[in-house]
This record gives C-alpha cells, structure tokens and sequence, in this order.
C-alpha cells in the first residue's frame, strides 16, 4: 500500500507510547505526519493479510544499538508476519507478507545524475548502466528494500544488492519524482489504501 499521508485515515491512538514520543521530536510537522502514517498504514495492511482490524495490531521495534522504537519493524500478536514501512516527504507505503519484507519509497532529485552518490551506492555493474537520477533512484530503493529485509548493510551498497535472484520484486513510480520498490519471498500486488 502505499499513498499520501492524509490518505491513510486511521487515529493516532492505535500508535505506541514509544512510537508517539519519536513522533513527538520531529522538527516539522510534515516529517511527523509522514512518520505517523507509514506507522499506522503497516497496520493496515498487514489487517489486510491477516484479515484482522488495524487496531488490534502492536507495531514494535527493537534494535540492540539504539533500543526500543528502532529496528526491524514486527507485529506483537503476529511475529512471524514480515512487515516494513517507508516515509519520504509527501509519500509513506507498507508491504506485509509471509517471510522477509522490505520496502522504500524516495524521490528522485532533479537535475544531472548525482555521480557522488552514484559511485558510493552502486556496483560497478550498475554504475555503468546508470546515466540518470531515476535510474539511481531504483537502484537505491532496491538496495534499501534489501537492508529492511536483513540481506545487505548500509556500508556494503557499493559491493551488492545487485542480485535478486529467488526473490519477487514490484516497483512503481507515484507522480513526477518517488519511485517505490518492495522486495519480498512470495509474489505481492499493490491494493489501494482503505477509505
């Protein structure tokens, strides 16, 4: 699923005490709006896999560094369901499925390709293919699609994430400028956010 954040029209009680205190330190509100619907869209859809309501859904985090609130997300009365979230200014999405899941939503930056972060991103393979800013930016939500599902590291974006051999991949592009993609063990569809 995926939408704008007023799209995703669930109450912000359904949100943890924790979830609510790192929505609370956003500098702007556009940022916390964006943070509080993926937050409350993964609900959404992962009711919609589990055929229960949202609101009886616990979305946790935990991460050995940072502690609670960080991490790879997990439903509390469902943990074995895969599950991810992903906000970038205007634009939030959810995948949930059976086994690993990840998902990443970015916008493309105008202009000619960022070489910069090109070369630190890619593999060599990839870099010699990629010419432009959308290019990259598909290349990157796959990579980051990977890191939420355990399968590559920030420092290792240059070295891999360029095979996705034996997994379902679906991508699509939302206006001018995000591109989305989402990496998971079994084949997965977009649905609609609820009304």
């Amino acid at each position: 699923m995926g939408g704008r954040p007023d799209e995703v029209r669930a109450p912000e009680k359904w949100l943890t005490d924790v979830e609510r205190e790192r929505a609370g330190r956003f500098k702007f509100e556009v940022d916390r709006e964006c943070f509080v619907a993926a937050h409350l869209l993964v609900r959404v859809c992962a009711a919609a896999v589990l055929d229960v309501e949202p609101h009886e859904l616990t979305l946790l985090q935990y991460c050995d560094l940072h502690g609670l609130g960080h991490g790879r997300p997990y439903l509390e009365q469902a943990p074995e369901l895969g599950v991810s979230f992903s906000h970038t200014r205007g634009y939030v999405c959810a995948a949930a499925g059976p086994g690993k899941v990840g998902v990443d939503a970015e916008h493309v930056r105008p202009g000619p390709l960022d070489v910069l972060l090109a070369d630190r991103v890619l593999t060599p393979r990839e870099r010699a293919m990629v010419t432009g800013n959308d290019e990259l930016m598909r290349h990157w939500t796959r990579k980051e699609a990977l890191i939420k599902r355990g399968e590559l590291t920030l420092d290792k974006l240059g070295s891999g994430g360029d095979d996705l051999t034996g997994r379902h991949v679906l991508e699509w592009s939302t206006g001018p400028d995000i591109r989305v993609c989402v990496v998971t063990d079994s084949p997965a569809r977009r649905i609609p956010i609820p009304e």
